[in-house]
């Protein structure tokens, strides 16, 4: 996966450009970067052209200014697309990157063919009372990661993969993770109920994995009962599900795609 980066900006990003079809572009979970998604490069190559944008703060999106924010994600994957003459493309989002597909479409729902949400939730309608329940260890790990980011790393894989080799994949990625970029995420709520709800004009497809932990089961369960939309669990996964069963993950998607034609 060769690194381009957007002029201008911070912003690193992998394309491959093999296939004269459809493009596909995939957004990362927190703390880890878009090499995430090298078994979904490796199994759409040739079939799809493919785009993988690492998050600012993660990977190689790191030479930010002061005036450098995550709300300008959104603009910047809107440039990249319009430096590689991409009109649409099919969204993927794990985690993290599900709410930046989701503000992308809210922005841009002209360039989206459809939308693949994978252990996320809907930006536009969010009970932040629910995330209280959750928010105390959360700080606990990130207050800990300040001073030791393998130790972070170690207790993240955890919570974040369920095999083995995933949560092992994982673990690689995270330590990779600058602790100053934590100041980024602290904007994150800045995307979250900006927009109303509203009837989609792409097709939407909501997942997780079936051993994430219960409370994103119950979110994504409820919010693909509120949308017309297909919902998928996959088996013998966590919360990164691409990289715990990218079999499984990878016939999900590509059913999803092939839907439209």
């Amino acid at each position: 996966m060769n690194t381009l980066f957007w002029e201008n900006s911070p912003i690193a990003y992998h394309i491959d450009t093999a296939a004269n079809t459809e493009w596909v572009c995939f957004l990362h979970a927190a703390f880890v970067n878009s090499d995430m998604f090298k078994t979904q490069f490796d199994y759409f190559k040739g079939k799809y052209n493919l785009l993988a944008i690492d998050i600012l703060g993660h990977g190689k999106s790191l030479t930010a200014t002061k005036s450098d924010s995550i709300e300008k994600m959104s603009d910047w994957i809107n440039q990249i697309f319009i430096k590689h003459k991409i009109s649409a493309a099919h969204f993927v989002g794990v985690s993290l990157g599900s709410v930046f597909i989701q503000d992308f479409a809210n922005k841009y729902d002209e360039k989206v063919l459809s939308l693949a949400c994978f252990g996320g939730y809907n930006i536009n309608d969010f009970d932040f009372k629910r995330q209280k329940a959750n928010s105390k260890g959360q700080m606990k790990m990130m207050l800990k990661a300040m001073f030791s980011i393998k130790w972070f790393a170690k207790e993240n894989k955890k919570i974040s993969a369920y095999t083995e080799q995933a949560k092992d994949e994982f673990y690689k990625l995270n330590i990779q993770f600058n602790k100053k970029s934590f100041i980024y995420l602290a904007k994150l709520n800045k995307l979250i109920n900006r927009f109303p709800n509203k009837k989609r004009r792409y097709p939407l497809l909501i997942g997780c994995g079936e051993f994430d932990i219960p409370m994103e089961l119950e979110i994504v369960n409820e919010w693909a009962s509120k949308e017309n939309c297909q919902h998928a669990i996959i088996q013998e996964a966590g919360h990164c599900c691409n990289m715990d069963n990218s079999k499984m993950f990878n016939t999900i998607l590509e059913e999803f795609w092939n839907q439209r034609q």
